[in-house]
């Protein structure tokens, strides 16, 4: 199956997977959530009773895979979004980025009386770190009867998050029979974590779900129980810290992009959308680490979730500098310790 390497055998200088942007009718699939976000920015995160005023406000659209989805548009590449949304006025605010930017939004399912998904994000001015405090109407589901096999056959690569997680796991299943990568964006284990896990080729997730996955405060411990879940190239990603990551008998660490940060919030989404384009340039582990983490860094330089999101022609600039971050090779000591 084209593209598909053993794990075992993996080496560094090794493209990640053979794709080509244009091959077939659309570069990316994308199935998960989206959010319209009320961004607020404080001083400091709120204590008991206090009060305090909010420095500077703004209603943005987000959502893990729809920014993702935007952020792999804006690098060029041909996007369609499966997602769910409400009938209220939210959906078209939530929506209209991806409009603007080409993303296909046929497969968007509109669920009548239900509530678009949204959050309030409390965002530290020194740090630009976030909390997120998120609201979802349970109506709004992506329904596996109104999903196509076939958007997902006429794509390049997929990537999913398991915020819906039976229409996830149905269309990881759709792209490994069709040889079609399946990068994963996840938060939190589930129940069903470990079938999906199966199904993946590029999990990225986050310190909390490292943690969670393995069992213990060590992220690397849980690092080590995605690397054998059979993907290619398994990502915890680690703020301020960087990336940890595993390819075959290999441990990476790769450094995040030195940027004063005004609003992380995204920047997880961002990553994901960097680590796509890499996927498309043909580029090695390491290589796709540091183009991640530029798209990451460069996203964190405006307020919410989109906007810092950067085109190619910028990306390509900033990969050009010397100052990019170098990804290194774990010692045993360091894939123990870490």
């Amino acid at each position: 199956m084209a593209g598909i390497h053993s794990a075992r055998t993996a080496r560094l200088d090794e493209v990640l997977w053979a794709l080509a942007p244009g091959a077939r009718r659309v570069d990316v699939v994308g199935l998960g959530e989206n959010s319209l976000d009320r961004v607020c920015l404080v001083e400091d995160w709120p204590r008991g009773s206090e009060k305090q005023d909010i420095l500077r406000s703004g209603v943005c659209p987000g959502g893990q895979v729809a920014s993702a989805l935007l952020g792999c548009a804006r690098l060029g590449l041909r996007s369609l979004y499966l997602g769910a949304v409400g009938t209220d006025t939210s959906a078209e605010q939530v929506l209209g980025p991806l409009e603007a930017a080409g993303i296909d939004l046929s497969g968007v399912q509109r669920i009548g009386g239900a509530s678009t998904r949204s959050a309030l994000i409390l965002v530290r001015a020194a740090d630009g770190e976030r909390s997120v405090l998120a609201q979802r109407d349970p109506k709004v589901r992506l329904a596996l009867d109104g999903l196509d096999r076939r958007v997902i056959e006429d794509a390049s690569l997929l990537h999913i998050d398991a915020s819906d997680p039976d229409a996830s796991h149905w269309a990881a299943g759709v792209a490994r029979e069709a040889g079609i990568p399946v990068v994963l964006d996840a938060d939190h284990v589930e129940e069903s974590t470990e079938a999906l896990l199966a199904r993946v080729d590029f999990p990225v997730v986050s310190q909390a779900f490292a943690r969670e996955w393995g069992g213990s405060d060590n992220v690397a411990d849980g690092l080590e129980k995605l690397a054998l879940s059979g993907s290619r190239l398994a990502v915890v990603t680690t703020g301020a810290d960087g990336a940890l990551a595993a390819i075959g008998p290999h441990r990476l660490h790769s450094p995040a992009l030195e940027i004063e940060a005004v609003d992380t919030t995204g920047a997880g989404d961002a990553f994901h959308a960097g680590l796509i384009w890499a996927l498309f340039q043909g580029y090695p582990a390491a290589s796709a680490l540091g183009a991640a983490h530029v798209v990451a860094g460069l996203s964190c330089t405006a307020l919410g979730a989109q906007r810092g999101l950067p085109d190619e022609k910028i990306l390509r600039e900033f990969l050009g500098r010397a100052h990019v971050p170098a990804t290194r090779i774990l010692t045993a000591a360091e894939k123990r310790n870490d």
